[in-house]
């Protein structure tokens, strides 16, 4: 299933870090794809998209 997500906060480096590692977290073999510049990521994962955004909410991403 692919998740597609707007990360408002997410504007530099350490928050690609973060928000990936969050990702891993939830699902190790989720396959991710981050865009900076557009503030969003794309996640292609068997588990239900709530978890990413519970998990990134947690981790101060909230998807909006």
């Amino acid at each position: 299933m692919a998740i597609e997500l707007h990360l408002p906060d997410m504007s530099c480096q350490h928050c690609v870090r973060v928000v990936t590692e969050t990702v891993r977290k939830t699902d190790p073999d989720a396959v991710l794809t981050v865009d900076l510049a557009e503030h969003r990521v794309s996640i292609q994962s068997g588990k239900p998209a709530q978890e990413f955004f519970t998990a990134l909410a947690q981790a101060g991403y909230p998807s909006r």
